[in-house]
């Protein structure tokens, strides 16, 4: 959307997004601005030297110390834990300028321990869920301990979530950040294969953060689904609702789900339902429609069949989260062929975030690119396997803006 669209096309545009007459107004009140004020307040607000900072952050009960590292453009600026390769802060300007912090996360270590539903985590060694913990792979069953109802989810009782990774810093002329590894021993939470997964996490000076996956596996074959659950709130961590949020999802299928969030293995498409975002339209316009997955699901946590094409580095746009009052937006680029989306459903407000604010259900969305729930147990869908021998890519981009 043009930053000087007139206010009666602003107003028109609101209306078909499902916003109310306050998310209008924030529009129209950017609408109004001129060229020549909107590229001042972009220059007062521009980048600056890429710097990255190490800082302790606390140490387990086993003694293993926990560090911060704090990277910045000068615009954007990014704090990660060794903890869970954990994003724990992404702090980012308005469309006026004014900086908040817009990722849920916790200000101690003993609370992402204790509490946490995988804020900003790096999940795995399988992000997301696996039917009864079990799955075979060239005739070997596996047991994955189960830790939502009576299915894995995100590795098991202790993921990759849990785990102090190894972290060394990337600094070049043109991004900073840093490089996170894990090796995962066989046996390990059930699963096969000694795993060594290295996820890479950059800043550029666009306002980039870009996440690297690479793993391989010795001994055995595995499987392996890694992801980022970041959860973000456009308006700030701990302001409220985020049904007002606007999203483009570029995917024409998803897979619906049965009573315990399992994929039933279908490819439904999303056309005519309230899981057609391909409009960009308002997460809260059709999120309590009596829609029989949205039931299930407490609202939105499914999976999405990514429909964009790559581009030549095979990445394709996957969706566009857009704040209207504060004007913030955040754009995902992925080479997954998924995206679960989730829309804060089991928040329950009963523990305080780094803003000293409880979390209550809606109040954040995850986004997390992927391969599809329970891969292992649909030969259908894309496959999951890495074999010895073999290297696992992927890559995801957020990128962080207003309009």
């Amino acid at each position: 959307m043009s930053d000087n669209l007139p206010r009666r096309q602003v107003l028109r545009t609101a209306g078909a997004l499902g916003l109310g007459a306050a998310a209008a107004g924030a529009l129209s009140s950017t609408a109004d601005a001129s060229p020549d004020r909107v590229a001042a307040m972009n220059a007062q607000h521009g980048h600056g030297k890429l710097e990255i900072r190490k800082d302790p952050f606390g140490t387990t009960p086993e003694g293993v110390g926990v560090d911060v590292y704090t990277f910045t453009n000068g615009r954007t600026t990014i704090s990660m834990l060794t903890w869970g390769a954990t994003i724990q802060r992404v702090e980012t300007p308005d469309r006026r300028g004014r900086v908040e912090n817009i990722s849920l996360g916790f200000d101690n270590l003993p609370d992402y321990a204790a509490l946490s539903p995988y804020f900003g985590a790096t999940v795995g060694r399988y992000g997301n869920r696996i039917a009864k913990g079990k799955f075979t792979l060239d005739g070997h069953t596996y047991q994955i301990p189960v830790n939502n109802g009576e299915n894995a989810l995100h590795g098991g009782t202790i993921g990759f979530d849990k785990k102090v990774w190894k972290a060394k810093v990337v600094k070049t002329d043109k991004v900073v950040g840093v490089a996170f590894t894990y090796v995962s021993p066989d046996g390990e939470m059930g699963f096969p294969g000694e795993l060594t997964s290295t996820v890479t996490y950059t800043l550029d000076k666009q306002d980039n953060l870009r996440i690297d996956y690479l793993a391989t596996v010795a001994g055995k074959p595995t499987v392996l689904n890694l992801t980022n659950h970041v959860y973000f709130n456009l308006a700030g961590e701990g302001t409220g609702s985020i049904d007002g949020h606007v999203l483009e999802l570029k995917a024409a299928k998803y897979t619906p789900v049965d009573a315990g969030l399992i994929p039933t293995g279908e490819l439904a498409p999303v056309a005519g339902t309230p899981f057609d975002f391909n409009t960009p339209t308002a997460i809260g316009k059709r999120i309590r429609d009596d829609h029989p997955q949205l039931v299930i699901g407490r609202g939105y946590d499914h999976n999405f069949v990514l429909s964009g094409k790559p581009d030549h580095d095979g990445l394709r746009f996957a969706a566009r989260f857009w704040e209207p009052t504060e004007g913030r937006t955040v754009t995902v680029h992925t080479s997954q062929p998924g995206a679960q989306f989730y829309s804060g459903n089991f928040l329950d407000g009963t523990f305080q975030g780094i803003g000293n604010k409880s979390y209550r259900q809606g109040d954040a969305f995850a986004f997390e690119t992927q391969h599809f729930p329970d891969s292992p147990d649909h030969p259908t869908f894309p496959s999951t396997v890495l074999r010895p021998g073999q290297t696992f890519t992927s890559t995801t981009i957020y990128t962080f803006g207003t309009k």
